[in-house]
């Protein structure tokens, strides 16, 4: 697709920027002279990210910050703004999986993946939107999944975390509308990322689907890269898209057939 977008356009702050589909997004956004704000957890793994950028002349910061600690994110929000300028982009990336049956699904883990992919979408966007709104512009991101959508098996926190963040920022956009500001929902499928490759599966048997699970395969016959999610992102992000608000876009090579239930 054509890249959107240009320097003066305001900074683009990335959440779960040090690797994956956030880090594509970092760079698709930065090719095209925006400033970017790269901000992840994962400090060491960031900066090595956003030193990769700096070398091929790209502009992009780097952010540490945990999206589930609720002063940490507006303390960071702030420092963005007062240092690099007014974010009119946000694209919440920030994601953790894990997997496993309900019934022998641990405590830590269903509230760990509900803090980041969850709380820590409305804690940004939160913070993010209030400084948006007397500016009376702004896009917000937020990169789901197509588990959000349709059940999974094994992965039942991580498909409720993305349905809530799904619904959390379409409701978010109804609201903020009227503010000039929209609000749209990325939901890939299969991604060729650090988290896929901790699943274990290959990329052939997610191509093939699993009938024993209830997951068809994928009818492009491949699993996405990050520069796909990337792009999808761009789109709803820049001008391009300026009368979309409160969609879906599934980014699954047509997984999830159509992305209904």
């Amino acid at each position: 697709m054509t890249k959107q977008g240009s320097a003066d356009e305001g900074v683009v702050l990335v959440t779960g920027a040090a690797q994956g589909i956030g880090a594509a997004v970092v760079r698709a956004f930065a090719e095209t002279g925006r400033r970017v704000v790269a901000a992840d957890v994962r400090e060491e793994t960031l900066e090595g990210e956003v030193a990769k950028c700096a070398a091929g002349g790209l502009d992009v910061r780097a952010c540490a910050v945990d999206v589930t600690d609720a002063a940490a994110v507006e303390t960071a929000v702030s420092e963005v703004e007062s240092r690099h300028g007014p974010v009119s982009v946000l694209v919440n990336g920030a994601g953790v999986l894990r997997t496993g049956e309900v019934t022998a699904m641990p405590d830590a883990d269903w509230q760990d993946v509900f803090a980041v992919n969850t709380t820590g979408v409305f804690l940004v966007s939160r913070a993010v939107a209030r400084r948006m709104v007397p500016r009376g512009a702004g896009s917000i991101v937020t990169i789901s999944s197509n588990a959000g959508g349709v059940p999974r098996v094994g992965m039942a926190a991580y498909a409720a975390s993305k349905a809530a963040a799904t619904m959390f920022t379409k409701s978010l956009g109804l609201e903020l509308a009227r503010h000039g500001i929209r609000c749209n929902v990325v939901a890939p499928g299969s991604t060729a990322t650090p988290m896929l490759a901790g699943m274990g599966v290959s990329e052939a048997d997610l191509i093939a689907g699993s009938p024993a699970t209830y997951k068809v395969g994928i009818p492009l016959n491949k699993v996405a890269r990050p520069a796909d999610v990337a792009d999808a992102v761009l789109y709803l992000a820049s001008p391009a898209a300026g009368h979309v608000t409160l969609q879906e876009l599934y980014v699954d090579g047509g997984a999830t057939l159509g992305g209904k239930a």
